[in-house]
């Protein structure tokens, strides 16, 4: 049921801040006509009884049945549209060589605006049968592909940030893919970026424009200037990737004598609408720049493992109060699942704080300090996380913000997830939701009270 100009009873969860769950029973949600929530009424309010009675007789309020929950919408904050062909391939290689390899080569097969439109097409269904409402969007160079995603994220109502690539340094990108000078990465973005504002249908905003350098490696710092200066311009969001792995990181501090986080600083690059991927190799001066920006992390736990070497100090950030949110990096990251990346963030937490290696005794093998986060803190980034990142109102089920939300049904035939009676309440059940629930869980569907 599409829920603009009507309200929905339900129960569910939401996590507003970090470290705490907003467990919601019987809650009724306004939606007005725009799709954001109008109110919140609780059945402890004085005029619960009253408003309940009136949304059922006028026959405009939707009600979960048992064992299914309200969430918000996942914000996935770091997808490769065009790597998606080859998910859970290619993860044996360092990522200079899965790169230079594979990656390249298929990223330049979005040429064929027919290939382009087959695969966003199949991209953006599966992403939202997974829950994510919204996602932050790498496309390729190629301005009718990338167009096409645009187009293709509107029509099927997921809610976008998209950017065309940028990247035009011939020591590190192929001949065959890549921007002819920096002048053309420039205005291939401001292209992209007038498409995208003045596109009809887009009136709500639904999918933004995002300034794009793929990550230093692949730019000249004639590229790098000018997108900073875009970026200031057209107000725009902007993403990169950032310390990603020991080649990366070690390629940046070679050429520019500083880490990358200080270089994109000063091309103008990091802002309050800034999101920087990965991140891993962030020092303590890195992170009060980011603080002081703004700009926040798009961690990305299940790809890190691949290709970082190292795991992301997520605690130490949220507690520095950066700005963090959670990022499949399709296809980096194997999974396309926000719940395996919820889960896999829980995992290398842990793992960082308690140590890997068995020939040293647990106090000896334990050398980071605390860095473990659970299943409140990984439900926040994907969502209000994600949200507060973005500098959006999304995330959150609270009066103001779009309502974008998933329904998670616990009795659909062969859920993983079993909820047991005088064992299970709470939020002990948003917990074995994170923990088990899949693409399978997910009924329902609303971005900007549209039903999708």
């Amino acid at each position: 049921m599409d829920l603009r100009n009507r309200t929905i009873c339900a129960s569910g969860f939401h996590a507003p801040e970090r470290g705490g769950i907003d467990v919601l029973e019987d809650v009724l949600i306004d939606v007005d006509a725009a799709g954001t929530i109008d109110a919140v009424h609780r059945p402890a309010d004085p005029d619960y009884r009253v408003v309940r009675e009136m949304r059922e007789a006028s026959g405009e309020m939707m009600t979960l049945p048992v064992g299914s929950y309200l969430l918000p919408g996942f914000v996935d904050l770091h997808v490769h549209a065009p790597q998606y062909p080859q998910l859970g391939s290619a993860l044996d290689v360092p990522l200079e060589v899965w790169l230079q390899k594979h990656t390249f080569p298929l990223e330049a097969r979005y040429e064929d605006l027919a290939f382009a439109q087959h695969s966003y097409g199949l991209l953006v269904e599966d992403l939202l049968a997974n829950g994510t409402t919204t996602a932050l969007y790498f496309a390729t160079i190629h301005q009718a592909a990338t167009r096409a995603l645009v187009d293709i994220c509107l029509d099927k109502g997921q809610r976008a940030l998209i950017g065309k690539v940028a990247m035009d340094n011939a020591e590190e990108c192929p001949d065959y893919y890549r921007d002819a000078s920096p002048e053309a990465a420039i205005e291939g973005t401001r292209s992209l970026i007038d498409y995208v504002r003045s596109l009809p249908g887009n009136g709500e905003n639904r999918v933004l424009p995002v300034v794009t350098p793929r990550f230093i490696p692949s730019c000249t710092d004639a590229a790098l200037a000018g997108l900073g200066a875009l970026a200031q311009e057209c107000g725009c969001h902007v993403q990169t990737h950032c310390s990603e792995s020991d080649w990366e990181h070690g390629y940046v501090l070679s050429r520019h004598g500083m880490t990358d986080t200080e270089s994109l600083d000063r091309f103008g690059l990091l802002g309050r609408k800034t999101v920087l991927a990965h991140a891993n190799f962030l020092t303590a001066g890195d992170m009060d720049r980011m603080k002081l920006t703004e700009s926040a992390v798009a961690h990305c736990p299940l790809s890190n493992a691949y290709f970082a070497g190292a795991v992301f100090p997520l605690r130490a950030a949220l507690e520095k109060g950066l700005h963090v949110g959670l990022g499949t990096d399709v296809s980096g990251g194997p999974s396309a699942s926000m719940f395996e990346n919820c889960r896999g963030a829980i995992l290398v937490s842990r793992m960082l704080e308690t140590g890997v290696d068995p020939n040293f005794a647990a106090d000896a093998r334990a050398t980071f300090g605390p860095a473990r986060i659970d299943f409140r803190d990984a439900f926040y980034l994907a969502t209000a996380g994600g949200g507060e990142a973005l500098d959006l109102p999304i995330g959150k089920l609270v009066p103001g913000y779009h309502f974008d939300a998933i329904v998670i049904d616990t009795k659909v035939e062969k859920s993983p997830i079993r909820l047991w009676d005088g064992l299970d309440s709470g939020d002990s059940i948003l917990q074995k939701i994170i923990y088990a629930a899949g693409r399978a869980n997910i009924s329902d569907r609303w971005v900007g009270g549209r039903h999708i």
